[in-house]
């Protein structure tokens, strides 16, 4: 199961997993993995996701309130680094910027 809703916002901007591939510079593969929740991107992919959907990367996740607070971490060299907590109480449940 995937904390992303990359398929939803993909949905509802009307881009395909191809397109946003080729924007970001993965492959259609490695964007159905993520939307599977089969993988998860480091943070520059996160990013440029994000900016190609026109969304803050806060809304590329899943609002459940069971989460909030949890801490989020990245892959670096081998090892997880916080790089920050989950604060869905800031975000409307389903919202979307843009």
């Amino acid at each position: 199961m995937s904390i992303l809703r990359l398929g939803e916002l993909l949905d509802q901007k009307g881009f395909s997993g191809k397109y946003l591939a080729e924007q970001v510079d993965v492959t259609p593969a490695t964007i159905s993995n993520i939307k599977k929740g089969n993988h998860f991107p480091k943070e520059d992919l996160l990013i440029k996701i994000a900016e190609v959907l026109g969304v803050e990367v806060r809304d590329l996740f899943k609002t459940n309130r069971k989460l909030s607070g949890q801490p989020i971490y990245v892959e670096q060299d081998g090892k997880y680094i916080k790089v920050g907590e989950l604060k869905l109480d800031r975000l409307d449940e389903g919202s979307v910027a843009g």
